[in-house]
């Protein structure tokens, strides 16, 4: 899917990250790149104000993340990461001048659970339409790259995501969907690259940590969405290769008033361990009526619920006393884990100040990084998206930030390793390992 970084701390009301059209002498609407969007901003050169560019030597690279609610404590850091790295190419991939807009996909009623599929179809279509659109970089959640991915693939641009883990996006491995991954692709031609690995291998990171923490017989459960089920067979089918007992794999509604119908099964089931393929809503409740019912039982759970909203009890999260019996996965590990990570974060705090951002930040750079290199060896073919798509999908050892990777046909990531995360001392999600 995506989820949450590592100093998961705004997960209170985190304010809006709108620009409404691009501002010139605070007054004069412009046009965006990336097409006109109340809900989007545009620099040229990774800053926070805007400008615009035009001629046959400007190309237009957009992104599409959700800004607004909880989950900008990890999007936010994104685009910033995504500037950074516009800026420290001084605006230009080789010869072109990039314009850069930043698209929220998330409405002040989709504010809670993320991006709203409408916002985030609007924004492809509008990328959709822009002659001078080579790179899209989105969507934060799996369930809004279903939607964009067949606008874009229609328009033939390429689209890379920093976050999405959904198998049935690139594959037609077990969890998928019927029809998958073939119904987002309906030219034929596969047009989406993902920066982390799936979920098929964040089943297998949550599975070596459960087995490493003793338990042996594992009740799972999900939350219907194509995520989590698909999160939760993965989970059941590399159970055994570590040596757990998967007891039952139960869809609850994540919107119950209680789960203590579920709490009782897996104490009867002799459960030692639950597996949540879970978003937040209902995590919480989840994990205290498993834990009155087994209380020793050990929770863990994939990016979805790796948040200070599930592990803060200051921001509604679980008791204070049951943080050190949870633990969850992440695509993300911390910034001085990646073979980029410090000199990244070094360049990070000279541009912005204040702490260590979130995690993500370092896919939004590699993701605008890749974008800005891939052109630029490109020459005077930079503008040509189709050119770009191919080059993207030719990198099998790409030396970056995150370390050497590439991507197979599917576009899928070379890169394998999670992390695993405890309950801070702060209440907060912190980084325990690298897994995998």
């Amino acid at each position: 899917m995506r989820f949450l970084g590592r100093a998961r701390t705004a997960i209170a009301a985190r304010g809006r990250y709108v620009i409404a059209g691009c501002l010139l002498s605070g007054a004069v609407l412009a046009l965006a790149a990336c097409g006109s969007s109340s809900s989007s901003s545009s620099s040229s050169a990774g800053g926070g104000g805007s400008s615009t560019s035009s001629g046959g030597s400007t190309i237009d690279i957009c992104s599409s993340l959700p800004l607004q609610g909880a989950v900008n404590a990890q999007t936010l850091p994104l685009v910033n990461g995504i500037k950074l790295a516009l800026s420290e190419a001084g605006g230009k991939a080789g010869t072109f001048t990039v314009n850069y807009t930043s698209l929220d996909d998330s409405t002040a009623t989709s504010a809670a659970t993320s991006c709203d599929v409408n916002q985030s179809a609007a924004n492809a279509r509008k990328v959709a339409t822009d002659s001078k659109a080579v790179y899209y970089i989105g969507e934060f959640n799996s369930g809004c790259s279903k939607v964009t991915i067949p606008i874009l693939n229609v328009a033939a641009i390429p689209q890379v995501s920093p976050a999405n883990t959904y198998v049935g996006l690139t594959t037609n491995y077990p969890g998928s969907a019927p029809g998958e991954p073939q119904k987002y692709y309906p030219t034929g031609k596969r047009t989406y690259l993902r920066l982390v690995p799936r979920d098929s291998i964040q089943s297998v990171a949550g599975l070596i940590a459960m087995k490493a923490a003793g338990c042996t017989r594992v009740a799972v459960t999900n939350d219907k969405t194509a995520y989590g089920a698909g999160l939760a067979v993965q989970v059941g089918l590399n159970a055994g290769k570590y040596g757990l007992k998967v007891t039952s794999n139960t869809a609850l509604d994540p919107t119950s008033p209680n789960f203590r119908s579920f709490a009782s099964t897996v104490k009867g089931q002799g459960a030692d361990c639950v597996y949540t393929g879970f978003n937040p809503t209902g995590e919480v409740e989840l994990i205290k009526d498993i834990t009155a019912a087994v209380p020793n039982a050990k929770i863990y759970g994939g990016d979805g619920v790796c948040s200070a909203a599930i592990t803060n009890p200051a921001k509604g999260g679980i008791p204070a006393k049951l943080g050190p019996q949870f633990h969850c996965t992440v695509a993300t590990l911390d910034l001085t884990a990646y073979p980029g990570g410090k000199s990244f974060l070094a360049a990070y705090k000279a541009k912005y100040g204040g702490p260590a951002p979130d995690p993500y930040a370092i896919y939004g750079y590699e993701a605008m990084k890749l974008a800005l290199d891939t052109i630029k060896q490109l020459g005077a073919k930079g503008n040509d998206k189709a050119a770009v798509l191919s080059a993207l999908f030719a990198i099998k050892a790409r030396p970056s930030v995150l370390g050497t990777y590439g991507f197979d046909a599917n576009g899928d990531t070379t890169l394998k390793k999670y992390g695993l995360y405890k309950v801070g001392t702060d209440g907060n999600p912190a980084f325990d390992k690298t897994v995998g």
